[in-house]
């Protein structure tokens, strides 16, 4: 059965499903939806956790062993699977198929995929968990730019605060749709602000007073060329547990913005022309920044770059080898002028 996350959260309120599926491409939401999940469990008294993580070497025989096996230290236990690039291949697909047929008793699995595309979803392991008697399937859709005021204030609602309309803007503008980066951000005002009224000031002070690292001070930094400094912020913002998937963000959206330009440029349409037309534009006060990082590189060496943030993400899913964060540390080096190759293999 599909179902929305309202809906989840009603389903969670009563008997638990032997089988859930998170499926979707946006991090803040897709984990939210699995917290909800093994929140529901721990009430319900499943006390015992094992998860996998399906990458290509898996042994598809653990899963179905663990359903069949009894469990030594409680009497209902919760599964995980996580397949981050949404393909199992064919034995995968054989050893969903099985336990789709016959879920363990006591048992509640949860399947963490990324947004299955057309053809995927037309095979027969993917329709059986879609349309399962078994399963409840939830669909993460992403939060469309004319969406995430009404999120945002949703969230703040939700911390206890209530925010002007123009500081709801300056947050959207700021994030720019990322919403792990907006949580981020109502989680940082909560800490910062007296009170629980936020309006644009407040929104400026709390920012302008953080003394924590952010993704908008990494870019700052690389594009004026500064790579020890940008290193130390991209290593604090490790330290304080940001994800991966927010710092590509602020990183790839960069150096598209760079790559578009550059290419227009080349094209012989004026800089000021370009700044203005980009999505989102260029402000006055950023376009010297951003002038001088684009006399690094020319607009094909832009776009070489802008393919290595996408090598990048698919080695945060799990589709590629290498160290999501080795070559993070490379593309921020890259971004400062450094002229360097994304590693395959890191530590």
């Amino acid at each position: 059965m599909k179902l929305n996350p309202a809906q989840l959260a009603k389903q969670l309120q009563g008997a638990l499903s032997p089988i859930y599926v998170i499926s979707g491409d946006e991090p803040l939401l897709c984990q939210e939806a699995a917290d909800s999940i093994r929140a529901a469990t721990r009430q319900q008294g499943f006390s015992e956790r094992q998860v996998f993580n399906a990458d290509s070497n898996f042994d598809w025989g653990t899963l179905l062993q663990a359903g069949a096996s009894l469990s030594l230290f409680a009497e209902k236990r919760l599964l995980e699977l996580r397949l981050p690039n949404g393909k199992p291949g064919d034995k995968g697909a054989a050893a969903l198929l099985e336990y789709l047929a016959r879920p363990a008793e006591d048992t509640v699995l949860l399947i963490s995929l990324p947004k299955l595309d057309g053809s995927t979803q037309k095979s027969k392991w993917a329709k059986a968990l879609i349309d399962g008697n078994h399963s409840q399937f939830v669909q993460i859709w992403p939060i469309e730019v004319a969406q995430l005021p009404q999120w945002i204030r949703q969230r703040l609602a939700q911390s206890g605060l209530t925010a002007s309309a123009e500081a709801v803007d300056m947050i959207a503008a700021r994030v720019e749709g990322n919403l792990l980066a907006a949580a981020q951000e109502i989680e940082k005002l909560k800490l910062l602000v007296d009170g629980n009224q936020i309006d644009a000031q407040t929104v400026q002070a709390a920012v302008a007073d953080s003394a924590r690292f952010d993704v908008f001070g990494l870019i700052d930094a690389a594009l004026n060329g500064e790579a020890a400094h940008a290193l130390r912020i991209l290593e604090g913002l490790r330290g304080e547990g940001i994800e991966p998937p927010v710092i590509l963000w602020a990183l790839a959206r960069e150096v598209r913005l760079l790559a578009t330009i550059a290419q227009q440029y080349s094209q012989g349409i004026p800089l000021d022309k370009a700044f203005s037309s980009a999505r989102p534009p260029v402000w006055d006060k950023r376009r010297p920044l951003v002038s001088k990082a684009l006399q690094r590189f020319s607009a094909s060496r832009w776009a070489a770059l802008l393919q290595q943030a996408q090598q990048i993400d698919a080695q945060i899913k799990g589709q590629a080898p290498g160290d999501p964060w080795l070559n993070l540390s490379l593309l921020t080096l890259s971004l400062c002028g450094q002229r360097l190759g994304l590693a395959k293999h890191g530590n």
